[in-house]
């Protein structure tokens, strides 16, 4: 008997919707818009957090990066003419910098020196460019690299600078596309090297790639740091040759109507021997304080010659997740007064259907009916409004996520939380903002209500 009267004054519910569409509609907009801002607005945090915590396995964890750079200078103004300060020297960024960092420091885990030579890529008559990249084992580690087919290193090649080398998944895709490379030779450069193992591919956004300043790894060739230094080039070592030519250079021998590029000039002034060292730490907690070590230990090897740079990347895509999550709460917040918003409309126009149909409610109730089949049926009417208009909202929402992602290059993931918690909250709207009307409906006195014009 129960179940019989709610679905009757369900069924008088939905007649009365239905019967006035367009105010029906029109009252569900603030909650259609709402919903959809919420969705579209998770959808964009939430791409953006997964962004982040991609930025950040590619990055590695609890990593120091140090990065050579031009010396900053500092001077005086001599007011004597014919005094001038000597200019200090360097050794550079060097091997021996690694190996200090790890003798002093107790909570470095690992070190990983990088040597990086623009070069290109030769086989079966097929030339590319790439990027040769000389590395110990611990730099896969560190960056949460793995073989697809091969192996690593092993010490023996480490020590005596083998001619040997591990590719990434898209030099094998160019010169082994129907070849398993695996002890199969490609040159590099000047020189032949021996394939040992190819990496598992990594994605990189062109997102990352721009902002954290990173290589599209895939297209990397990597060889111990030993095999760079004794078979391509070490900064480090003076050469005959190399005296010779800035001894050329010095005397204006070289023809001075070429011109040399931006990138030539650098690497020629370029006298570190490694381009990067990252250092990794055992605690996220010892990050800055291991940076401050790092950076007096290396400005007393480099005698006060401040040539370096010290990079916590982990802290500043942190910084950066944080700015991330005020930004989308904030989103958040203003999508949710939509949302209140929507609920006191709906709470209005009932009030008004209230107004307009008193004589209706005076005949439902002197014909029997009580004052909850009343309540029932307004609360029926508010809550289907809010409900089509989350549904409606739900649909919206996914599009606009979907449409930002498309259109403007920004990545978003829709969970199904996302969706059943505006849905859920658009429901509750329509519910609480329904009991006013609803009570005020069923407080009318009968035979008044009928008098009603």
């Amino acid at each position: 008997m129960f179940s019989q009267r709610v679905m009757a004054n369900f069924s008088i519910a939905v007649g009365a919707v239905v019967a006035n569409k367009v105010r029906s509609l029109l009252t569900g907009l603030g909650i259609i818009f709402g919903v959809a801002a919420v969705i579209a607005m998770l959808a964009i945090g939430n791409g953006a957090q997964r962004e982040l915590q991609e930025q950040i396995k590619l990055v590695g964890v609890n990593n120091i990066v140090i990065k050579p750079i031009a010396e900053q200078k500092e001077e005086k103004i001599e007011e004597a003419v014919g005094q001038k300060e000597k200019k200090k020297f360097s050794p550079g960024l060097t091997t021996r910098d690694m190996e200090s960092i790890t003798d002093v420091i107790p909570s470095v885990t690992s070190v990983s020196p990088e040597i990086i030579l623009d070069t290109y890529v030769i086989r079966k008559g097929l030339r590319r460019s790439a990027k040769l990249v000389g590395i110990e084992p611990s730099y896969f580690e560190i960056f949460n690299f793995s073989l697809q087919d091969g192996q690593m290193f092993n010490e023996e090649q480490l020590k005596v600078g083998a001619p040997v080398c591990v590719i990434g998944s898209s030099i094998k895709a160019k010169f082994f596309p129907t070849e398993y490379p695996i002890g199969k030779n490609i040159k590099v450069g000047q020189h032949w090297l021996t394939v040992i193992g190819v990496l598992t591919e990594r994605a990189v956004s062109s997102n990352s790639i721009s902002k954290l300043g990173i290589r599209d790894f895939n297209m990397d060739v990597y060889t111990p740091v030993q095999s760079v230094l004794v078979r391509y080039k070490n900064r480090d070592k003076v050469t005959a040759e190399a005296i010779r030519k800035e001894s050329m250079r010095s005397r204006g021998m070289f023809n001075s109507g070429t011109q040399s590029s931006p990138e030539s000039e650098a690497e020629k002034k370029n006298y570190h021997q490694i381009d990067r060292l990252v250092v990794q730490i055992d605690n996220t907690k010892q990050l800055s304080i291991t940076a401050e070590i790092i950076s007096r230990l290396l400005q007393r090897r480099h005698y006060d010659v401040i040539d370096y740079e010290i990079e916590i990347p982990e802290l500043l895509l942190k910084q950066e997740q944080r700015t991330n999550e005020i930004f989308n709460g904030v989103l958040l917040a203003i999508a949710c007064i939509s949302l209140l918003v929507g609920g006191i409309g709906i709470m209005n126009i009932m009030l008004a259907s209230v107004l307009e149909r008193i004589k209706e409610i005076g005949l439902r109730l002197s014909i029997g009916a009580k004052k909850s089949d009343v309540v029932q049926q307004f609360l029926f009417e508010a809550i289907m409004i809010s409900v089509t208009g989350g549904v409606i909202g739900v649909m919206l929402g996914i599009g606009i996520a979907v449409g930002v992602s498309l259109f403007l290059g920004i990545p978003t993931v829709i969970t199904f939380l996302s969706i059943l918690i505006s849905f859920g909250v658009a429901a509750s709207v329509g519910l609480i903002f329904g009991i006013a009307p609803a009570n005020k409906a069923a407080s009318q006195d009968p035979i008044t209500s009928l008098r009603h014009e």
